[in-house]
């Protein structure tokens, strides 16, 4: 751990996890084993962060977030209080017979999640497992999410639907209507003047003058919301 990672005396550290420089981690977290948070992180109080999580750089953690094994968080993702996170599909306390517990160890029914750069999960939100939240994509607060999200899509609800897209810096860019057209559409961003192209709600950011866009498009886990 870098001298510079700030740890209230309540927190649980335990081994072998990594925090990149500047990370902070306030009072009564409990970081499992062989987690990894990258730099400039913040991990807001009483959250818990399941053992092998990965978590990249500046991603902001609010209170009470429940993380669990299988998770990978990406570099600027923000997850705000009381988020909380599954992985197991079919999940029992006991074996059929409830004569003996199961085990907490991940088994064929543990499914992974991975929320991708720059998204952002709102307060409350039950995110399911086996699934992938886009780049830059934004999940309404107290939404339960059941199927994957893409790209800059904003989704709410229980279960989530996507109600438009948004742009990079967080500023909505479209809502959909309900005969939305296949032909391609532009949008740009009332708040940073970034350029979209949008095509059958598949939304590419444009690149600005004199720059590439790297890596615009992204491999979906699941069906798409």
């Amino acid at each position: 751990m870098s001298h510079k990672v700030r740890i209230h005396p309540t927190a649980i550290i335990e081994k072998d996890v990594v925090l990149g420089a500047e990370t902070a981690v306030w009072d009564s977290v409990h970081i499992r084993c062989g987690a990894q948070l990258g730099e400039q992180c913040i991990v807001g109080e009483k959250t818990y962060i399941a053992y092998d999580v990965q978590i990249g750089s500046r991603v902001k953690i609010n209170a009470m977030v429940y993380i669990c094994y299988g998770v990978t968080l990406e570099d600027g993702v923000m997850v705000s209080a009381g988020t909380i996170f599954t992985n197991d599909q079919f999940p029992r306390a006991a074996t059929p017979d409830l004569r003996q517990l199961r085990s907490s160890d991940p088994d064929d029914q543990c499914r992974t999640t991975r929320v991708r750069e720059g998204a952002t999960i709102g307060a409350g939100c039950v995110i399911g497992n086996g699934l992938c939240i886009g780049r830059f994509a934004m999940v309404g607060m107290g939404s339960v999410v059941t199927r994957s999200v893409a790209d800059f899509h904003l989704v709410l609800g229980n279960p989530a639907r996507s109600v438009g897209c948004v742009c990079r810096c967080g500023q909505p860019l479209r809502k959909w209507a309900p005969d939305e057209p296949a032909a391609p559409l532009s949008a740009t961003c009332d708040r940073c003047a970034r350029a979209y192209r949008i095509v059958n709600r598949v939304v590419t950011e444009l690149p600005e003058a004199g720059k590439a866009v790297v890596n615009t498009a992204s491999k979906q886990d699941g069906k798409a919301l």
